[in-house]
């Protein structure tokens, strides 16, 4: 399974063209190789983008870095991107291909630190489905093959919790030291696992209360509290070490602050580059900050995008603030219904019956951590756009689900009749569950696999797939600007549709032959029109018109092509309260 998932992942990376930020991560992630510097994107850590800009910075990137400027707000990543999109287009493709596939191994180990967590919970066959939930998982194969934090994060983060796992289950210093590289690891994939070093605290300390005996219970506490400090200590170190130590133990009265929420009262206008601090001049100025000077601001600038707020999409609506209830409308649609099918398996079955109950413990340890990830994203209602940001969560989810595979060690066992396991429950219900997962893991691979190279693009059955999807949900749900090449296939294929005015979901100029760069105009007129999903959809209803209009091929699921013929024109010129068109 591994070897098929990389493989189709390497296949999407080299069939998509460059998504939304991807331009921006690999130039962030090559000049903190080449420049030693870690200002460009800061709002995330630097790991999968180091990762991903290995091969790049190795044959030589050629960004122009005269664009690079270290103010966050410049969002200068973007614009070094572009300049060197625009300069060698076919080179910076086949530099970002590369870089894509330099991710693919992170992937693989979240598949494979699935299966080795779902089996040491409940057993090789829940290895099994867990690690296929996640190879085929449609949102793994999508952001899977990009170059952005997501997957990645996801990865690390279970392996994180994986070790600590080990780790509470045999106190040694060298499962102390596995957790605490574990730990650093997914911190520096992403800022959103800061809520770690809250988590497993929480986690031991629950663990222990609930062992039998009130005195083992505090000795155990008392001796491991330097190792889990230890742990603590070493993602803390790992942070640093991951940026160099550049900026470390900056005193916290040197840093220029953006948000209010540590700059102070007045709230800071888009664009503005000046930054306040609201320790200035207080005890807590001198304090020294024991972490590096970029994540610290990444924090900073990422809430004060949180704070500004921005306009989100869901079901047909726009509005400057998001919805708590977003990730989850969002899950509900974008996960396979198959997937959900085992998820409600696992939990009838864990209620029903004790074969397929882990330890309180081993619970605990797999689901708070996605619970945690899920509440603390959804509390951030000033801004929801993509169901990418509760991509981390997933891994937790598929192993705990995959205990549902523990019906087939039931119901076929040898003798199972006289099966300790079963007595008294069944084998009958044990062989209905287990066919029942089964047909449900089938239909999420099938499922997926039918959208499949288009996998960013993916909703399930319940919203009729991704041509139901922009009535739900839109930005890299379904459209990130990744199906520009499939757009320029079908215009070589179609010499009539020529000109075709695009207006398209990105981030660099899209050259194509027989492509105008000018916009489709904001009211209808007869020609053809290439737009993608977001941009039909957008806040300014200027391209709402085509919502009236039938399209005559998609690229992908993200780019609708449109011929707008006279009558067609007219006849929503006729709906909008428009004068009509002459003929010629």
């Amino acid at each position: 399974m591994a070897t098929v998932h990389a493989a189709l992942l390497a296949w999407s990376g080299w069939r998509h063209s460059p998504c939304y930020d991807e331009l921006g991560h690999l130039a962030a992630g090559v000049s903190h190789w080449e420049l030693g510097r870690f200002d460009l994107y800061p709002v995330n850590p630097p790991l999968v983008r180091m990762v991903a800009s290995v091969p790049v910075a190795l044959a030589g990137s050629g960004f122009d870095w005269r664009y690079y400027n270290d103010n966050p707000k410049a969002r200068a990543q973007h614009q070094i991107g572009k300049v060197a999109f625009q300069a060698d287009p076919e080179r910076t493709m086949l530099l970002l291909t590369i870089a894509r596939w330099a991710c693919i191994p992170l992937s693989v180990l979240g598949g494979c630190v699935c299966y080795l967590f779902a089996r040491d919970l409940y057993g090789s066959r829940a290895g099994v489905m867990a690690a296929c939930l996640w190879f085929f998982c449609p949102n793994v194969l999508g952001h899977g093959a990009l170059v952005s934090p997501d997957v990645g994060a996801a990865a690390m983060g279970v392996t994180a919790l994986y070790l600590f796992w080990r780790w509470l289950g045999k106190t040694t210093w060298g499962w102390t030291l596995a957790a605490g590289a574990g730990l650093g690891g997914a911190e520096l994939s992403k800022t959103t696992w800061i809520i770690l070093f809250g988590v497993l605290p929480l986690v031991w300390i629950a663990a222990r209360l609930s062992e039998e005996g009130v005195g083992s219970r505090f000795a155990r506490l008392r001796q491991e509290s330097l190792k889990l400090a230890v742990i603590l200590l070493l993602g803390i170190f790992a942070i640093n070490a991951g940026y160099a130590f550049e900026g470390s133990f900056q005193r916290l009265g040197q840093y220029e602050f953006h948000s209010t929420a540590f700059g102070g009262a007045v709230k800071p206008q888009l664009g503005e580059f000046s930054g306040t601090n609201r320790y200035a001049g207080t005890w807590a100025a001198d304090v020294p900050v024991p972490l590096p000077k970029n994540y610290v601001v990444g924090i900073d600038f990422q809430k004060s995008d949180f704070e500004r707020g921005m306009w989100s999409y869901l079901r047909g609506q726009w509005r400057q603030h998001g919805w708590w209830y977003y990730y989850l409308y969002g899950l509900a649609i974008k996960v396979p219904l198959g997937t959900w099918t085992i998820v409600l398996l696992a939990a009838g079955a864990s209620l029903l019956s004790t074969r397929y109950r882990a330890s309180w413990r081993d619970d605990l340890v797999v689901l708070t951590p996605a619970i945690a990830l899920l509440v603390f994203v959804s509390a951030q209602t000033s801004m929801t756009h993509n169901v990418r940001y509760v991509l981390p969560m997933f891994p937790f989810v598929f192993v705990w689900a995959s205990k549902v595979a523990g019906a087939f060690e039931v119901g076929w066992a040898r003798n199972a009749r006289s099966n300790p396991l079963a007595a008294g429950e069944g084998v009958r219900r044990h062989r209905v569950v287990a066919v029942a997962a089964a047909a449900a893991l089938a239909w999420a691979v099938t499922s997926s696999l039918t959208v499949y190279p288009h996998s960013l693009s993916y909703f399930n059955e319940l919203v009729g797939g991704p041509a139901g999807g922009p009535a739900h949900l839109l930005d890299s749900n379904i459209d990130w600007g990744q199906d520009l090449w499939y757009l320029n296939q079908w215009v070589e294929a179609h010499p009539e549709a020529s000109p075709l005015r695009l207006t398209f979901h990105g981030t660099f100029d899209a050259r194509l032959p027989g492509v105008e760069s000018a916009a489709p105009p904001p009211r209808p007129t007869p020609g053809w029109y290439a737009l993608s999903v977001t941009e039909i959809r957008s806040p300014s209803p200027s391209y709402e018109y085509f919502l009236r209009c039938r399209p005559v091929a998609t690229a992908g699921y993200s780019i609708y092509v449109y011929h707008v013929t006279l009558d067609d024109a007219n006849r929503v010129r006729r709906e909008l309260g428009l004068p009509k068109l002459p003929r010629p």
